[in-house]
């Protein structure tokens, strides 16, 4: 059985990303692309599935493990009654192919080690050819390739490499695994020792752009260095996790596919690149944005690969048991499919924020804007599916129509503020139609409150970012009883749900509930302090650092009665949400007010 997803830490080399346990095993991992299918994918399934396990022959758990300073690179140590040893693993920058690292470091005594590589290509279903040629491993299966280089002996046991060995204080014994296409020669090898040194210093090169000075700056050194992994450098889209399939119940079927890029993600990933420094990198995801928007307005998608691809067609891989029992794992997600309202308004306010930094852009991004508008103003009523991807009937979800408004909003600001040519006379009368029409069918004046869609008696945290997308203002009472009114409904245990999925008869078409969203936690923290309730804010912001875990790594959602991450890992999301709202618990309340 997988570990809890907490007891997992994350390597990355800024293409794909592994998930290492406490116990020394890699059970996921994609080659050669976040997206790629699985050659080690034991965290959905058993070990048959694939994985790789450097520790002590004893086994067990690590007595500790850590990040090297501001780096990817996870040092994870044993004590055992030999003595004491450290595993360092990290994924080198990608040079001519991928490669994950592992050094064994004796640190005291004689420890006898156990090394075990079960590679199964295609989520664990494709057990590979495996051949020992030169010294090395190699390993094949159709368009996939791997070697395996070390000094230590190897042997194979029941359709698994492995090696037993041990390493004595001052000792380090390497093993490094690289990914080619099977049609591609051989890759050069990097050489274990300076690969450590080159990732160490791309890590602390990365970091020297780093401008936060605040009081929670550990947790967002770290939250960057996460949301950096998570980034597929090749074309600047960030992953929304880099997991499928972790259930956001244990035991139930909601789960799914994050290994694409939402673009709603946009404003808040930008806010926080830009506000901690990261201008290159903000830069870089406006400009895949605009690439994956290009064409047909009415064709835009709510996410797309990482190189931009639309089709991103789901389907269940029925071999695998699913995490904790968690089925079904799927693969692609049909929500890429929907039609979700508020998408064309987080695009125009993303490019807006990006103008506003003036982090540079063409007069082709404002002709894409002039398009997206045409279209908003043409659909604005439509019902949606909501940015909860419900797979129930579409509705006037209130924070749809809302963002409606804020990609208008930013049209006019644009044509007012830049000089851009646009109807901003008739943009004016559509902004205003669009606020009245949501204050008067969107708000319950007897619950005083806003709803989740028309005519609903269910809530949405997504209404907790009314006043931060300018739509009212903070101190609007409006905006208050909103906001007292979701820590009454959807508040459980400290934390927020994203909705009652029981409300209205189950508005999301799911058998099930769910655990708490950790982003809409951050919204309600940043609400708090919209609002005037700073220190109340600021204790909801502490609890939900507590939940990280010991590397400092955010999941999706968390199980209050189980006390455990759930969801997909680690969450781009919760990271972005943890560093937004330290900054503005750092300095003023979240942007924006109403124009």
């Amino acid at each position: 059985m997988a570990l809890r997803i907490e007891d997992y830490g994350l390597l990355g080399d800024t293409q794909t990303a592994a998930l290492v346990g406490k116990d020394g095993s890699i059970d996921w991992l994609c080659l050669p692309r976040f997206d790629s299918p699985a050659c080690f994918a034991s965290l959905l399934g058993d070990e048959d599935a694939g994985f790789w396990r450097v520790a002590p022959a004893a086994g067990g758990m690590c007595a500790r493990r850590r990040y090297r300073d501001d780096t990817l690179i996870l040092e994870t140590e044993w004590d055992t009654p030999d003595g004491s040893v450290r595993l360092i693993d990290f994924m080198p920058p990608r040079g001519e192919a991928a490669d994950v690292v592992r050094i064994v470091e004796g640190l005291s005594g004689s420890v006898p080690m156990r090394m075990a590589l079960r590679l199964r290509f295609d989520y664990g279903r494709i057990v590979p050819w495996v051949r020992h040629r030169e010294g090395e491993f190699n390993a094949v299966a159709g368009p996939d390739a791997t070697w395996l280089k070390t000094p230590i002996a190897l042997e194979g046991r029941d359709l698994t490499t492995c090696a037993d060995f041990t390493v004595s204080a001052g000792e380090r014994v390497p093993f490094v695994l690289t990914y080619q296409p099977s049609h591609l020669p051989r890759p050069k090898a990097v050489e274990a020792e300076q690969a450590l040194s080159d990732t160490e210093l791309f890590w602390w090169d990365w970091m020297g752009r780093y401008d936060y000075d605040g009081r929670w700056d550990e947790a967002v050194r770290r939250s960057l260095i996460t949301l950096k992994a998570l980034t597929y450098a090749p074309t600047g889209g960030i992953v929304a996790a880099a997991t499928t399939s972790l259930p956001e119940r244990l035991g139930g079927p909601r789960n799914w596919d994050y290994r694409f890029c939402w673009l709603r993600d946009a404003t808040f990933t930008l806010q926080a690149l830009l506000g901690t420094g990261f201008v290159a990198e903000a830069k870089a995801w406006r400009e895949w944005l605009l690439r994956a928007v290009a064409g047909d307005p009415a064709d835009l998608q709510i996410m797309y690969a990482i190189d931009g691809t639309r089709r991103l067609t789901e389907y269940t891989v029925d071999w695998l048991a699913g995490y904790e029992g968690s089925a079904p794992v799927r693969v692609g997600n049909a929500a890429s499919e929907q039609f979700q309202l508020d998408t064309w308004g987080e695009v125009l306010d993303g490019l807006h924020i990006a103008r506003e930094a003036d982090i540079g852009t063409d007069g082709n991004a404002w002709d894409l804007q002039v398009a997206l508008m045409d279209f908003l103003e043409g659909h604005w009523s439509d019902p949606d599916n909501s940015l909860w991807e419900v797979r129930g009937e579409r509705r006037d979800f209130v924070h749809s129509k809302v963002l409606a408004w804020t990609g208008v909003d930013r049209a006019v600001k644009a044509v007012e503020g830049y000089g851009l040519d646009g109807p901003v006379g008739r943009w004016k009368e559509l902004r205003e139609r669009i606020h009245a029409d949501v204050c008067k069918h969107g708000y319950d004046a007897d619950r005083g409150t806003f709803t989740q869609f028309y005519g609903s008696r269910g809530l949405d945290a997504a209404l907790l970012l009314i006043p931060r997308v300018g739509f009212l203002p903070w101190d609007d009472p409006r905006v208050i009883g909103t906001v007292d009114q979701v820590q009454r409904e959807l508040y459980r245990d400290g934390f927020v749900l994203r909705y009652d999925t029981g409300a209205d008869g189950g508005v999301d078409g799911m058998p099930g509930g769910e655990g708490a969203f950790l982003a809409c936690t951050f919204w309600l923290a940043d609400a708090l302090h919209g609002i005037g309730r700073t220190e109340q804010a600021t204790d909801l912001f502490e609890r939900l650092l507590g939940l990280r875990n010991d590397l400092g790594l955010l999941s999706e959602e968390y199980d209050t009665a189980a006390g455990r991450q759930i969801g997909n890992t680690p969450q781009a999301y919760s990271h972005v949400g943890l560093v937004n709202t330290a900054r503005h618990l750092s300095g003023s309340r979240p942007a924006h007010r109403r124009a």
